[in-house]
């Protein structure tokens, strides 16, 4: 009898023996590593939890307002510069055509810029699309890593046609012959603005495409709305200020390149602007978690 016992709790305690020693396993591993070790990990943790959380939509129109203002500055200098715009392509679209009929004798090749900026904006619609599906429209870190690209891509631009290995003048010209090293300006402008309106598909505010007046104007004549008291219409609120957004930074942009006599100035400080939104991406308030 007492052997059988014996036998019995001896066979219990080999069972659990090993349970024991797999369930310690990763207290074993902590205990293991140095404090300082422990505390890196933990701050590992929290990093990419915060960067992988999701942001709230509150108040995102202000950032994409501060994009209106960048869409503003670029387009103009670029247009001054080089007859082409990088953010609104239906005017490409009707230069290319208008080069397409021979019609452009004023800008040498000048449907050959159209062409690129258009095709650029495809591709960055493309890409930046794919990446905001691919790790989450509204994670911080989709956000931050797609506004900080586009910052890198106009600060790079600027510093191109500061070095002077592109002309960046806008001193008017009857007839500008082409300098086929202005496509990489109006190519790397185009790709990155096509960031800004997948951003704001993402956030959910349409009313803010950042890159489109058209549609903004149309949208806001058919708001049946139009009318109503400021504090109750926010989507009329926002297009508004989107609309004056792109026409203050046109104009800033325009002032000062005809006061410096080149486009790097203002590539400057819509680079600049460009960096304040992706900083405001990381200290974006997270979405709240709504009780089970």
């Amino acid at each position: 009898m007492s052997k059988d016992m014996e036998q019995s709790f001896g066979g219990q305690e080999s069972q659990l023996a090993p349970r024991s020693d797999t369930s310690k396993s990763s207290e074993d591993r902590e205990q293991g590593d140095t404090p300082r070790l422990v505390q890196q990990k933990r701050l590992a943790g929290r990093i990419n939890g915060y960067f992988r959380a999701e942001v709230t939509e509150n108040h995102a129109d202000i950032l994409l307002l501060l994009c209106c203002l960048i869409s503003g500055l670029l387009d103009s200098v670029v247009y001054s510069a080089y007859g082409t715009f990088v953010s609104m392509q239906t005017g490409n679209t009707i230069f290319l055509g208008i080069g397409a009929s021979g019609l452009d004798i004023n800008k040498a090749f000048g449907w050959a810029r159209s062409g690129t900026s258009i095709f650029c904006f495809i591709l960055g619609s493309l890409f930046f699309s794919r990446v905001c599906r691919f790790l989450g429209p509204l994670r911080r870190i989709t956000l931050v890593s797609s506004f900080l690209l586009q910052s890198i891509i106009v600060l790079v631009t600027a510093a191109i046609v500061e070095s002077g290995s592109v002309d960046g003048s806008v001193t008017p010209m009857v007839v500008r012959p082409i300098h086929w090293m202005e496509e990489v300006p109006i190519a790397l402008l185009s790709f990155q603005s096509a960031g800004q309106i997948v951003g704001s598909r993402a956030l959910g505010i349409s009313e803010i495409p950042t890159v489109v007046v058209t549609s903004v104007l149309c949208d806001l004549a058919s708001d049946p709305a139009l009318v109503s008291p400021l504090t109750r219409n926010a989507k009329r609120n926002r297009r508004v200020l989107a609309f004056v957004g792109i026409l203050i930074g046109a104009i800033a942009g325009g002032s000062i390149a005809k006061v410096t006599g080149g486009m790097e100035a203002v590539l400057w400080l819509a680079g600049g602007i460009k960096v304040v939104v992706t900083c405001s991406w990381v200290l974006w308030p997270e979405k709240p978690h709504l009780a089970i």
